[in-house]
């Protein structure tokens, strides 16, 4: 008869539990099982007539176990009572759920606890070293009563929980006890577990723990102190648990993650997880290493796995962890430029563009008829499509798609007033984005129209007011965009160093010499249009100090002195 024995709180997967209890057996250990009295009473009898005839496999009475509440440790208690009085030769109580599974040989477990014969392993902190709380309550679980459970009576729960805080009330932890918290998996001595069952103060004890919140956690860890003379402050049971505080399931191609933590249990396993408990129920004695339980050694995986599904990877939105504005792992993965006012005032800009930097340059991807992809493509990385209504179902995520489904290849694309502008915080607040805006440029196009001049003036008055509004949200100082701001009467008085200033920011994918230089629009008598709009009572500032009379623009001649981009 081995010095080890098992208990068993089961409620679910029962042929698992089945297939566990007698790998335990067959390791010499004897198991008392304790079914969820919620199991339907014809699953159980077939259950318990698998084991008929089996002296090392026990039934305890069965309680009504629901989480956060008293009868979990009610049914851990009944089956330790029984463990204690079946098998006089168990010196160490392990306790186990069926979703637990052994990692090690029976053998393995069995010496490293007779080489301790006279130490608890339970993890046991006050709930000030509790690092672990994820949406709870700490000290409050034991000043507070919670005769309501969380999760199927939550309204009670809160409005209880509420009204004792208004009134002031609260609990007196019994005489002589330190509230303590830990994981609920532990693996005591007879002596220690005999003697908070057969404590004269049990009645009182548990009286108060009835009425604790998740007392599976608070019950043995705390009672432990008054009894145990060698506490190991650690659970010998390999339970992770994500950023939620909800337990880790492990499946099949954890395989490898599993043996590396060297740990003598795990849970929970998923019931379905074959290759697991085909491979852990084995024959193979080798399957781990015979070495010192280290849970620690795989921490670094979760850890990495946790920031993972929290923060993601930047620029990258997914439907699992949907930040909120602002809590983002970066808006985008990568650095893009957006041109406002460029392809207006320059012909075949994104073409002269394109071949200066080798970038992929759009035109108005938010332009309210058409999504103007580089080259007119309709579809593109990702599945993206030049439909206007997908786009504006949610253009920031049409924009970060697009960004990320075209990682490492800089993208450009042009913008105006004339465009979607829900767009203008995401890039604004991005600083991945290059932003280079000619203020008043949208008035171009309107002055080479063949459109009647009060029709010309009221579009102008709205565009600029448009642009207004997103000019001062890049001024803003939340900013971290990279902006440069000229007024269409700066940039045109010398266009080459501002067109170098910005063509420099692309790097190494530039050029290093401009063999081409973008060519201007006509821009004659373009003063006299402005002047106009002025006499008609619409002011067009954005432009800046245009002269009335302009003549034609046109960019230096390149052929006789290329532009270096450094």
């Amino acid at each position: 008869m081995s010095t080890v024995g098992i208990v068993m709180l089961v409620h679910t997967a029962l042929d698992r539990a089945e297939q566990v209890a007698r790998h335990w057996v067959a390791g010499g250990c004897p198991v008392v099982l304790h079914i969820d009295k919620k199991v339907p009473k014809s699953t159980y009898s077939a259950f318990k007539a698998a084991f008929a005839g089996e002296p090392m496999v026990r039934f305890s009475r069965r309680h009504r176990c629901e989480w956060g509440t008293w009868g979990i440790v009610a049914a851990s208690q009944s089956a330790s009572e029984m463990m204690l009085a079946q098998y006089p030769d168990v010196r160490h109580v392990y306790l186990a759920s069926g979703s637990c599974l052994p990692l090690r040989p029976v053998a393995d477990l069995v010496d490293y606890l007779a080489a301790r014969p006279r130490t608890d392993f339970i993890e046991s902190a006050t709930t000030a070293d509790v690092p672990w709380i994820v949406g709870g309550l700490d000290v409050e679980r034991f000043t507070l009563r919670f005769p309501f459970s969380w999760k199927t009576q939550r309204f009670l729960f809160d409005k209880y929980v509420n009204l004792q805080r208004r009134l002031g009330i609260k609990r007196r932890v019994p005489d002589g006890l330190v509230p303590h918290m830990g994981s609920q998996w532990w693996c005591l001595t007879r002596q220690t577990l005999s003697a908070i069952l057969e404590d004269p103060e049990r009645e009182r004890y548990d009286r108060y723990f009835r009425k604790v919140w998740i007392p599976d956690e608070s019950y043995y860890q705390t009672l432990v102190r008054l009894y145990s003379s060698n506490i190991e402050s650690r659970s010998l049971t390999l339970s992770k648990f994500d950023f939620q505080g909800k337990p880790h399931n492990f499946y099949d191609d954890h395989l490898q993650l599993l043996r590396r933590s060297d740990c003598f249990v795990a849970r929970k396993i998923w019931p379905h997880a074959e290759r697991l408990y085909s491979t852990f129920l084995g024959d193979n004695p080798d399957a781990m290493k015979g070495t010192e339980p280290n849970p620690g050694k795989i921490d670094r995986i979760f850890a990495k796995a946790v920031e993972r599904r929290t923060r993601g990877r930047p620029g990258l939105y997914m439907q699992s962890r949907m930040p909120a504005n602002g809590s983002e792992n970066g808006v985008t993965c990568n650095p893009y430029s957006m041109f406002q006012g460029f392809s207006e005032l320059f012909e075949n800009f994104e073409d002269w563009l394109t071949q200066a930097t080798g970038a992929k340059v759009h035109g108005h991807l938010f332009s309210p008829d058409a999504v103007e992809f580089a080259d007119r493509q309709t579809l593109i990385n990702g599945a993206l499509c030049d439909s206007t209504s997908l786009r504006d179902y949610n253009p920031k995520a049409f924009l970060t798609n697009l960004i990320w489904n075209t990682r490492g290849e800089r993208q450009c694309f042009q913008f105006g007033p004339q465009d979607n502008q829900a767009i203008n915080w995401l890039v604004a607040r991005d600083p991945n984005a290059q932003v280079s805006v000619i203020s008043g440029a949208w008035a171009v196009p309107l002055f080479r129209s063949n459109k009647n001049f009060s029709e010309l003036r009221r579009e102008a008055a709205r565009l600029q007011q448009i642009e207004a509004k997103h000019i001062e949200v890049l001024r803003s100082r939340h900013v971290k965009a990279r902006v440069r701001i000229w007024t269409m009467a700066e940039f045109v008085e010398s266009p080459m160093e501002p067109i170098q200033t910005i063509l420099d920011e692309f790097g190494a994918q530039t050029q290093r010499h401009l063999n081409t230089a973008p060519t201007m629009v006509d821009l004659a008598g373009f003063g006299q249009f402005l002047q106009n709009l002025k006499n008609q009572g619409m002011h067009p500032y954005l432009m800046g100090d245009f002269p009335a009379e302009q003549g034609p623009l046109n960019m230096p001649k390149p052929s006789r002195k290329p532009y270096l981009v450094r």
